[in-house]
């Protein structure tokens, strides 16, 4: 498998496969129009973040993707890169597709010296991606993960 950055060309496919991983571990369906304007402005927007997509070696298209954004630590004085929006085609899950496109963002991360470490989140009960993150040698945190959302319909 291949592992490149994603380019324009990749958007719509990796809205698309955002839409697939919120049905399947959130059961949340996800706007057309934001979800691809999202995908296409980070894209397009590197200080937003990255994503980085495995290529089939076989036929034409991508088997999967992952976002990375950043999160300033003023504690530690650099970055965290958070990775999220992860998506495995069906066909192509429990082949270490994941592993690898993890093992090439710490490759990354490594090279960036202001990066001080992943995170990610995970839904609680997808024991199946914990699994393999707990293998890949993340740990879990203390911390819980809080929000508030404010509804903004039309971003941008």
């Amino acid at each position: 498998m291949k592992i490149r950055l994603a380019t324009a060309s990749d958007a719509e496919q990796i809205a698309r496969f955002n839409q697939a991983m919120a049905l399947e571990t959130e059961n949340k369906v996800l706007d057309w129009a934001t979800i691809s304007a999202g995908v296409e402005r980070m894209v397009s927007s590197p200080e937003l973040g990255f994503y980085l997509v495995t290529e089939k070696l076989v036929e034409t298209g991508i088997s999967g993707c992952l976002g990375v954004t950043f999160e300033w630590s003023d504690w530690r004085n650099g970055l965290f890169w958070w990775i999220q929006s992860v998506y495995i085609a069906p066909d192509f899950r429990a082949r270490g597709v994941f592993s690898s496109m993890y093992q090439e963002v710490t490759r990354l991360a490594h090279l960036e010296p202001d990066v001080i470490g992943v995170r990610l989140y995970a839904e609680q009960d997808n024991q199946r991606a914990l699994s393999t993150y707990f293998k890949l040698g993340m740990i879990e945190t203390d911390y819980r993960l809080l929000e508030a959302l404010f509804n903004r319909s039309s971003k941008r």
